[in-house]
């Protein structure tokens, strides 16, 4: 057993849960294309040990028992957990089709949840991802199922058995139109998984699962403070690809009711907007018009049309009045076809009747799968860093400005913008706080923070503000307000220069783990410049060796006249060929080397704010501000290696040296995680493991 300084972020290997630490900002995510292949080849290779053994799977994870049902409360009918071979003959994974008619609620408070599996439906290569369609109840069954979410910054794959709660021969939870259908209520048992118990998916706001299922970035309007482009902001949504939702506290189908006169039938027709809205079946009271208040609803269209409105279009919403039934009324030009659990809301033409519907409805949730805003057309390239952390009572849960006693000592994070292009004097940056866990951990009592955050401007190299630098210096953006919702989003635009982030919870000494992701433009000319030269290099095959990556960095690094070096070493560059290699190929694809590029430009500002005699070095004395600012924290010893196995004789680190030293750095945190398989910062290794660790440490600390 080996025990570590844990990086910040741990990968369970069972079920997809992370488990975080709070003291590395993980800046780069690993080739998803080649973690998915391993994720399917875990999942298979389950998968076929059971097929063999013809033994069917019972997930010990998360048992077919009552505890992970409930956890404050029992159950009030006796449930019986059943495969889906012993609820109806010939199951079906996907039965035509995975589409928002598989979706039913059942007897839990999951509407949230629905509404996003719906929007799901809406967009095929993501719900591809989130419900792998080549499973099935024939070909090579083993009562084995898997799905994947998106958690705190990567891809995590949910195995689960096909074992579901059932009353008298009836799913009890979320359930498909059709008898013999069951990837919904698979989905919903992976997403209770993740979180521990049914019971955890009680309540809840559709942008959260949105966001774990896509990894998109979440906007949120209260429809009485909308922008006066809300339609358009809609309409764009949907065309882009967001999942989108909305929520309705107060009766809407009253004025519905006025419009659909039935002496006037025949004789209306709706020239513009037609708004469709999911409305998953709910056990609870409904007012009036058959909606349902404090009720998510996915939006699934929002077109201009032209439609005719017919009198089966009345006798359905009277009936679903009467039932407490919903319809869903989908149209094809004149002909209307009832099917059940969604209904279809139409709003007229005019302007007064776009305003009643946002009178009606009190938010908009869109989760969008860029940061590109929805009030223009222009599509941007993105870099994100991901920095993860934890306000930890006592020591880093400082609260807001309102307590500048203990504001300053929440973490802070470094946001460096560059020089903008010529015709632009600002740059666009999406800011994203996450609080993580806080829903698994209800069991514990645990409910969401109010939280938020500022941004301040600042110079020089200074690592923790002090609290004097809070006192006398305003923000220079901030988000609107702090909220209890999982995600806080905001978008601004800023001067290029240095700033500091503090992500904070509204009161002080609130504990929890968070994630915080700074979405920047793209330096559009320098992504041109740098894969042509990668193409020129590359050849045919858009793969470099370390001594053509030797060749492309010091092309690239020779524009940069300030650094004064001579290049990078093929040692340095057969060391970042290890660390971004994620195929094993020994060579770098683009999207490898841009990854790399990336981490060194940032690396590369640090570096420059210590060097301040601008000798192209730093010394050793600040190497150790420098790593704590590239997201490091060691311990003496490690630092003194560092300086034994880098600097010169003269105790200083050139460029080269610099980028070699952080490169290796993050290699060792990289192997520390893959072999932390349980997430506890304790590593257990076979001998094989040693060798392999003992031969990169070797090369870390050789000099």
């Amino acid at each position: 057993m080996i025990r570590g300084v844990p990086p910040s972020e741990y990968k369970g290997t069972e079920d997809g849960f992370t488990a975080p630490g709070n003291i590395y900002s993980a800046i780069l995510s690993r080739n998803d294309a080649v973690k998915d292949a391993r994720r399917l080849k875990d999942f298979q290779e389950l998968r076929d040990k059971y097929v063999f053994k013809k033994v069917l799977f019972e997930d010990p994870l998360f048992p077919a028992q009552d505890s992970s049902l409930f956890f404050s409360e029992k159950f009030p009918l006796k449930l019986e957990w059943k495969r889906p071979s012993d609820i109806c003959s010939n199951p079906q994974f996907i039965l035509g089709g995975a589409n928002r008619t598989d979706i039913c609620q059942g007897d839990l408070g999951d509407c949230w949840l629905l509404a996003a599996i719906a929007c799901l439906t809406l967009n095929d290569i993501v719900l591809k991802r989130v419900v792998p369609h080549d499973q099935s109840f024939t070909e090579n069954y083993a009562g084995i199922f898997h799905f994947q979410f998106w958690r705190y910054g990567e891809w995590v794959d949910v195995v689960v058995d096909d074992r579901l709660p059932t009353y008298k021969n009836q799913l009890v939870f979320t359930r498909s139109g059709q008898k013999n259908e069951f990837w919904s209520a698979l989905l919903e048992k992976a997403y209770a998984k993740l979180h521990g118990s049914y019971e955890a998916l009680k309540g809840g706001n559709s942008l959260e699962a949105m966001e774990d299922f896509t990894g998109g970035l979440t906007e949120f309007y209260e429809i009485t403070e909308a922008p006066k482009e809300l339609y358009n902001i809609m309409r764009k949504a949907l065309k882009r690809g967001s999942l989108m939702s909305c929520a309705i506290d107060v009766r809407i189908l009253n004025e519905l009711d006025a419009v659909l006169d039935k002496n006037q039938l025949n004789l209306i027709n709706i020239s513009d907007a037609s708004l469709c809205v999911l409305v998953p079946t709910a056990q609870r009271t409904k007012t009036a018009s058959g909606l349902v208040t404090g009720h998510a609803y996915s939006i699934t269209g929002v077109e201009a049309r032209g439609v005719l409105v017919s009198s089966q279009l009345y006798e359905s919403h009277q009936a679903s009045r009467k039932s407490q039934t919903v319809y869903y009324t989908s149209f094809n030009a004149h002909k209307w076809k009832p099917e059940p659990l969604i209904i279809l809301l139409i709003f007229l033409q005019t302007r007064m009747c776009f305003e009643e519907f946002k009178k009606n409805f009190t938010k908009l949730e869109i989760c969008n799968l860029t940061p590109d805003t929805l009030e223009d057309d222009q599509m941007l390239k993105w870099n994100v860093t991901i920095h993860e952390g934890r306000w930890v009572k006592g020591c880093s849960a400082g609260g807001c400005r309102n307590f500048p006693d203990t504001y300053w000592t929440n973490p802070q994070f470094r946001l460096v913008l560059p020089e903008a292009d010529a015709k632009e004097k600002t740059c666009t940056v999406v800011v994203a706080l996450m609080q993580k866990g806080r829903r698994k951990e209800r069991s514990l009592g645990a409910t969401l923070h109010n939280i938020g955050f500022a941004i301040y401007e600042m110079k020089g190299n200074q690592q923790q503000l002090p609290k004097d630098f809070f006192l006398y210096n305003a923000s220079t953006a901030r988000c609107k307000s702090y909220v209890n919702m999982r995600e806080v989003t905001e978008r601004f635009c800023l001067k290029p220069g240095e700033y500091v982030i503090i992500p904070s919870t509204f009161d002080p000494h609130k504990e929890s783990e968070f994630l915080l992701r700074p979405f920047e433009e793209e330096e559009t000319e320098e992504e041109k410049q740098f894969r042509a030269i990668f193409q020129q290099i590359a050849g045919d095959d858009m793969q470099i060796n370390a001594n053509e990556l030797r060749t492309v960095l010091n092309r690239v690094i020779a524009k940069h006249k300030e650094l004064k070096t001579e290049g990078f070493s093929l040692e340095s560059c057969r060391s970042m060929i290890a660390l971004m290699d994620t195929d094993g190929t020994g060579h770098l694809n683009l999207q490898e080397f841009k990854h790399l590029w990336n981490k060194i430009k940032k690396w590369k500002l640090v570096f420059t704010r210590y060097d301040t005699d601008k000798s192209s070095t730093i010394s050793s004395f600040e190497m150790r501000n420098a790593l704590t600012e590239a997201g490091f924290q060691l311990n003496n010893q490690l630092y003194d290696i560092i300086c034994m196995r880098y600097a010169n004789e003269n105790m200083e680190l050139d460029f080269d040296s610099y980028i070699s030293c952080l490169v290796r750095l993050e290699g060792m945190f990289r192997a520390f995680r893959a072999f932390d398989r349980d997430g506890d910062g304790i590593i257990k290794l076979n001998v094989f493991e040693v060798s392999s660790i003992i031969f990169f440490l070797n090369s870390f600390i050789e000099y």
